[in-house]
């Protein structure tokens, strides 16, 4: 077992991975949209207060949300049902954009067909192209809806990954690819949460708990810090 599958390992003895604190299992197994819609409430704050918008849309919109609603609905109105998710005016915008791409059929099965039958990288890019959604994004909905091997990268992941030493720079690409490298396509996702859950409880940005810590032994960050 190489390093990254012992880090894996480790974290799995140590966290239960709770359901409830992802905004992924909210969307997993819904349509696109629903999908989509949820990922990008998620960017740049907490899935609770993704969830929390997210179940406010569904309340006035449907559950699954339904685009052709959402498309001519008022803007304010789109503002108020997200603010606990932050960044409100801009994702209002971005969502009442995509519910007019995603209430026409035809565009949904052309972007899944063509989504479906590109390589990831292309994929990427393809989904990028669509109102608000950034690399992360991306790659989340990549893995969740079309099951292509990619590895999304979150501030945790980003952290963990440069106090651990596996790579010396923040670019998202170096940092997935060396995950990807490094763990078996079937680990991809588990690693995601369990590497997510670790650096909500225990690496955290400041005051990390690195006593309690229980990958310290392969951590650059805890050997320097305690003059190993």
């Amino acid at each position: 077992m190489d390093r990254a599958e012992k880090i894996i390992d480790l974290l799995s003895r140590k966290y239960k991975i709770n359901p409830e604190e992802f905004i992924v299992n909210k969307v997993r197994g819904r349509p696109l949209f629903d999908m989509i819609v949820g990922v990008m409430l998620s960017q740049n704050t907490s899935d609770k207060n993704a969830m929390k918008a997210l179940e406010n849309l569904r309340k006035e919109f449907g559950d699954p949300l339904d685009p052709c609603r959402i498309k001519d609905a008022d803007h304010h109105r789109v503002e108020e049902l997200i603010r606990p998710a932050g960044m409100y005016r801009q994702r209002a915008m971005n969502i009442l954009s995509l519910a007019r791409l995603f209430c026409d059929k035809d565009f949904v099965n052309r972007l899944e067909e063509k989504i479906k039958y590109s390589n990831p990288l292309e994929a990427r890019e393809i989904l990028m192209k669509l109102p608000g959604i950034g690399i992360k994004s991306a790659d989340v909905i990549l893995n969740q809806y079309f099951g292509k091997p990619v590895f999304a990268v979150d501030t945790h992941i980003r952290r963990i990954s440069l106090r651990l030493g596996v790579v010396k720079t923040k670019s998202y690409r170096t940092i997935s690819e060396w995950w990807m490298k490094n763990l078996p396509p079937e680990k991809y996702l588990l690693a995601h949460l369990l590497l997510i859950t670790h650096g909500r409880r225990t690496c955290r940005a400041r005051f990390p708990k690195c006593g309690e810590c229980p990958i310290r032994e392969y951590c650059d960050y805890y050997r320097s810090a305690e003059g190993r």
